[in-house]
This record gives structure tokens, sequence and C-alpha cells, in this order.
């Protein structure tokens, strides 16, 4: 038995579940097209405690998904997580981000499953994933163009799911891709490879993790510097 606070902050939804072992004993998320982490994680935290007639002294571990995705998020959710961590005394797993994307898929033998998270014009954060959600291709950060898969495609049915998949279907023409655009990260898909890794033992050292960027941040300049 193991009870796992699971942190979602890599895109726009906001998503908290509390899990025991494999199974979501409650979960908390909001999308509102916009980045509310700040406003919305720790209240979401206690909520999904509540619900479960839980407190922060059953708690076994504090997960939290380690990215690519959005700088910001990252960085509050891996905060949040780090302080609990901290706090409680417990130890932190960090979860892909595209990993946890690859189960939400039910995908047939032979099937690929590729997760694509928007990182603005026309590149994504991607991986590529069996019909067992294995990786079979490594994360990347890649200009999607017609020619992006096509490996994959050339064998299979490759679903495309995640922010991202809309760039891919502005470009991509292939009877192979089956594209799911309005989907993101959740914090339920992080109860299963969480309870595997906290079985492992597979744990972060809280005082030096970092999210995984993938890129480097480059700062926009504000709007107000040229009003």
């Amino acid at each position: 038995m193991a009870i796992i606070i699971n942190i979602e902050t890599a895109t726009k939804n906001c998503s908290v579940c509390l899990s025991d072992n494999e199974e979501i004993l409650s979960l908390v998320e909001f999308n509102e097209g916009q980045f509310s982490h700040a406003e919305k994680l720790h209240s979401f935290i206690l909520d999904v405690l509540k619900q479960s007639k839980k407190n922060m002294q059953d708690v076994d571990a504090i997960a939290v998904s380690k990215g690519p995705g959005s700088f910001t998020g990252l960085r509050i959710g891996v905060s949040a997580a780090k302080g609990l961590c901290f706090a409680l005394d417990k130890p932190l797993i960090s979860i892909s981000t595209l990993d946890s994307m690859s189960h939400i898929v039910d995908a047939k033998k032979g099937d690929f499953i590729v997760p694509l998270i928007d990182a603005r014009r026309m590149e994504v954060y991607s991986a590529v994933y069996d019909d067992e959600c294995m990786q079979l291709r490594e994360i990347q950060a890649e200009i999607i163009d017609e020619n992006s898969f096509s490996d994959f495609l050339n064998k299979g049915k490759v679903f495309m799911l995640g922010d991202g998949a809309a760039k891919c279907k502005e470009v991509i023409n292939h009877q192979n891709a089956e594209f799911l655009n309005d989907i993101f990260p959740s914090a339920k898909e992080m109860a299963k490879l969480s309870s595997i890794k906290y079985q492992n033992k597979e744990f972060e050292d809280v005082a030096y993790f970092e999210p995984f960027y993938l890129k480097d941040f480059v700062a926009g300049i504000p709007k107000k510097l040229f009003q």
C-alpha cells in the first residue's frame, strides 16, 4: 500500500490525483486554456486529500510530472512537490510527461503512440511508443513537416495525441495517421507509473532534482515595451 500525491502541471491542465498503489482515490483538474497553476495547485492538493478522507501524514510519496512542457508550469509543479517532500520527509518520484500520456490511448497490436506537446510555432516535444507503451524513440524537440514520423506511419496506425497534434494534422497526410487533438497530460495516468517507481524505490534527490526542460528557456519581450 502506497498513498501517493500525483502532480501534473506540464501543460495548461493543472491536475492532481491521490492514488493508493494504482487505484485513483480522487482527482481534481482544471484547464481553462490558460496557466492557472500558481492559483490552483495547492488548493487542489488539499482537495484530493479531503475527498479521500486522508491527511498529509497518510501520504507515502509525492510524484511530479517532470516534463518536457511549459517552463513555468514545470517549475510550479516541481517546486510544490519538493516543498511537500521536505516538509513531510517523503520521497520524490518523477514521471516523464510523455510516458504518462502514452497510457491514454488504448492501442492495438502493431499500433504506435506519439504524444505531442506544443512547443510554439511548428515545434513540438514528442516521443514514440509501441502498443504496450514501451518507448521506441527518444524524446525530441522537433519541427513538424510532411515527413515527420513517416518511418512509423509506413508500418502501422499512429495515434498522435496532445495539444501538439493539431500541428501534425496541418501537414501530415497519411492514411495511418489518427489525430487526437484535445488531450492533455493528466495526473490520473501517473498513478500506475508512480506506484511502480515507489515499489522499485526509484526516488529522486529532492535537493538537486530539476525538471526536464529539453530546451533552454528564452524569455519574451514584454509587450508594454512597445506601447
